[in-house]
């Protein structure tokens, strides 16, 4: 998906652009996952959907594995913001990264993962 800069919220881990059709489109960074910058990225989320817990389309990049404690934190926040997340990504990261931070316990909410971002928005679509 191509956006212009200006319409992106800029964060730490990520840039995001809320689209008309209710779903939050995330560009991923590549900075290592922690508490304190999840901790900030979920209140930018918050901010950006005026506390809506909506459907997700992220852009996976290549980043650093995060500790225990950041995988951990991350997976309890999801549902706090987030209704379903579709990850879109060349084949096979997405899988990667969905095993390294579920591989205790299932997400504790609907994931899938795409490599076309036209078939992750249609998922999405029934989360509206």
């Amino acid at each position: 998906m191509k956006i212009k800069d200006e319409n992106l919220v800029k964060g730490e881990i990520a840039d995001y652009h809320f689209n008309e059709n209710g779903i939050l489109y995330s560009f991923s960074k590549s900075p290592k996952r922690t508490v304190k910058n999840i901790t900030e990225n979920i209140a930018l989320v918050k901010e950006i959907t005026k506390g809506k817990i909506v459907p997700l389309l992220i852009y996976l990049c290549d980043l650093p594995i995060p500790d225990k404690e950041a995988r951990k934190f991350s997976t309890q926040q999801l549902p706090n913001v987030y209704k379903a997340m579709a990850m879109v990504s060349k084949p096979g990261l997405s899988k990667f990264i969905m095993n390294i931070l579920f591989s205790l316990k299932k997400p504790l909410i609907p994931m899938k993962s795409f490599t076309d971002e036209k078939k992750a928005e249609e998922w999405l679509k029934q989360f509206l």
